[in-house]
């Protein structure tokens, strides 16, 4: 089994950056994704890459303004966030896919962190 733990996130003001690693321990990574969830509403998908890096996957929200990147032989995914919004508010997570595909469904993964918080202030 895979522990992932992130770590990263912070109270910014609109237009700052930040970016947030999930270290892992255990398993061999996988495909690997960022979710988030604000307070009232589902956890949806933002940001996926496969293991070699060589495919990554956006939500049409963060295009453009977030970046996944990972480094695996450090076991850890970072997401990097530029340009935050008010509606990028919320708590983030990584997670690792089932399988090797990216996915934004997240029933396709098995095993999450604890979430780090995001707080955009205006």
């Amino acid at each position: 089994q895979v522990q992932l733990a992130e770590s990263g996130g912070g109270l910014v003001q609109v237009g700052d950056s930040l970016r947030l690693s999930c270290a892992a321990s255990g398993r061999t990574l996988s495909s690997m994704a960022w979710f988030r969830q604000a307070p009232g509403k589902e956890r949806v998908f933002v940001a996926g890459i496969t293991y070699s890096g060589g495919s990554t996957r956006y939500a049409d929200s963060v295009k453009g303004r977030f970046t996944i990147s990972r480094d695996n032989a450090k076991m850890t995914v970072y997401l990097q966030m530029n340009s935050l919004k008010p509606e990028d508010t919320a708590v983030y997570y990584c997670a690792r896919a089932r399988s090797p595909l990216v996915t934004v469904d997240p029933a396709d993964f098995g095993s999450w962190g604890q979430g780090t918080q995001v707080t955009v202030s205006s």
